[in-house]
C-alpha cells in the first residue's frame, strides 16, 4: 500500500496498518496513492556510511538507519513517493557540498548547517544516532517556520568554491612553510645555535655551515629543500591571486582584496551592516541581565580568514590613508600607547594588556607608499 515507506517492510501487515492509522487518524489509508505531507531526514554524514533519522509529518522520529553513501541518493529519491515534500539537513564539514547538490537535483529541500555539539544538556552521550535525531528535530522546527532553529550555511556555486579553494590553498602553503621554518629553528636551538627569521635564505644559510656540524647541516638541508619548494609554490599562488585583482585604493592590497572577495562569495548576500559584522565576527560581545549590561571584546564568531584580512587591512589604512575620515576620527585612539584592547574575562580596569601595541606600530615593516586611488 502507498503508506509503506521506503526501507520498511513491503508487506501490509495489520499491525503496521493499525499503527499508521493511529498516527494519521484523519487520513483514509484505504485509498491508493495517499501521501504524507512531508518527510524530514536528519543525516549524520561519514565517509563510509550515513546515519539517517526520518520523521513523517509530526509523528515520532523513526529509529536511525545506516545507509551506504552510494545507496543514499536512490533511497532519498524514493521518499518522494511517500510525501508531498521531502526535507533534509546535514552538517558542513570535510565532505563539502556534493551531497547537497545531489539532493537538490532530486527535488529534495536540503540545507547545510553549521556544525555544533548536539549534546546540549551535557549528558555525556553523543553518538551518530543521537546526532541524527537532534538534526531531524531541529529540522522540523525549521520547516515549521522557526528559522533560528538551524544555523544555515550558504552553499557556494562550484565556481565560487573553486575560487575560494585557490585562496585557501595559498594560506595552507604559508602555514606549511612557517611550520617547517619553526622546526628548523627548534632543531638549531636544541643544538645550542639560535637563529631568527628565514634561516634557509642566502647569507643566514651560508653562515650556518660554519656554526653547526656537517651531520646537523645535512638534516637541515632536507628541511630547507622542502621550505624552498613550498616558497616557490607560494609565490606562484600569490602572483595568480594578485593578477586576478582589480585596481584597489592605496593600502588595500591586491591580495587582501582577493581574499575578501573569495571568502564573502557574493556581496549582494547582505541586507544590512549587522549581517556583515556577524559574518566577520568583529561585533562586540554583550552580557546583559536585568539592569546590568556589559560590553566585551569582539565575538570572533564569524569567518576567521575574513577577520584576519580585515585586521591587516586596518593596519595598512592607518599607515597609508591617515586622512581617510573614519581613520582620522579614531587616529588618536589607534596610535595611542595607552589604548586598551577592550575588557576581557578576568581583566579589570583600563590600560594596555601585556604585549599589546598600538595599531600604527604593528605595520612598520610595510613598503613605502605607492601610487593608487584613494579612499577619500
Amino acid at each position: 500500500m502507498a503508506w509503506v515507506l521506503a526501507g520498511e517492510r513491503n508487506s501490509a501487515t495489520p499491525e503496521c496498518y493499525e499503527e499508521t492509522k493511529h498516527q494519521y487518524p484523519h487520513r483514509n489509508f484505504s485509498t491508493k496513492g495517499v501521501k504524507a505531507k512531508c518527510i524530514k531526514l536528519g543525516i549524520d554524514v561519514h565517509a563510509d556510511s550515513y546515519r539517517v533519522v526520518r520523521q513523517v509529518d509530526n509523528a515520532t522520529p523513526q529509529p536511525a538507519q545506516k545507509i551506504r553513501p552510494e545507496d543514499f541518493p536512490g533511497w532519498a529519491e524514493k521518499q518522494k513517493e511517500f510525501a508531498e515534500e521531502v526535507y533534509s539537513c546535514y552538517e558542513a564539514g570535510p565532505f563539502g557540498y556534493p551531497l547537497h547538490r545531489k539532493l537538490e537535483a532530486l527535488g529534495i529541500h536540503n540545507v547545510v548547517i553549521r556544525p555544533q555539539n548536539w549534546d546540549e544538556l551535557h549528558k555525556g552521550v553523543k553518538t551518530d544516532k543521537t546526532d541524527a535525531l537532534a538534526l531531524v528535530t531541529r529540522l522540523t522546527l525549521y520547516v515549521q517556520g522557526n528559522l533560528k532553529a538551524l544555523a544555515v550555511v550558504r552553499v557556494p556555486t562550484p565556481e565560487q568554491e573553486l575560487a575560494r579553494s585557490q585562496s585557501r590553498h595559498r594560506e595552507q602553503l604559508m602555514e606549511h612553510r612557517l611550520r617547517l621554518e619553526a622546526q628548523g629553528r627548534s632543531l638549531l636551538l636544541y643544538n645550542d645555535c639560535r637563529v631568527k627569521g628565514r634561516w634557509w635564505q642566502g647569507k643566514p644559510w651560508a653562515s650556518l655551515g660554519q656554526r653547526v656540524s656537517p651531520e646537523l647541516l645535512a638534516i637541515l638541508t632536507v628541511t630547507r629543500d622542502l621550505v624552498i619548494t613550498l616558497q616557490r609554490q607560494l609565490d606562484a599562488a600569490t602572483q595568480a591571486l594578485e593578477q586576478a585583482a582589480k585596481p584597489q585604493p592605496v593600502g588595500v592590497g591586491a591580495l587582501t582584496s582577493q581574499v575578501l572577495e573569495r571568502e564573502v562569495l557574493d556581496w549582494n548576500r547582505f541586507n544590512n551592516r549587522r549581517q556583515v559584522g556577524s559574518m566577520t565576527g568583529m561585533c562586540p560581545g554583550v552580557r546583559s541581565s536585568g539592569n546590568t549590561t556589559r560590553s566585551g571584546p569582539i565575538t570572533k564568531h564569524g569567518n576567521p580568514r575574513l577577520r584576519k584580512a580585515l585586521v591587516e587591512l586596518s593596519w595598512r589604512l592607518v599607515r597609508f590613508q591617515p586622512d581617510y575620515p573614519p581613520v582620522k576620527r579614531r587616529l588618536a585612539v589607534l596610535t595611542s600607547a595607552k589604548a586598551a584592547a577592550g575588557p576581557k574575562e578576568g581583566h579589570r580596569g583600563g590600560g594596555t594588556p601585556s604585549g599589546h601595541r598600538p595599531v600604527a606600530d604593528k605595520y612598520q615593516a610595510l613598503h613605502p607608499r605607492t601610487s593608487g586611488p584613494s579612499l577619500r
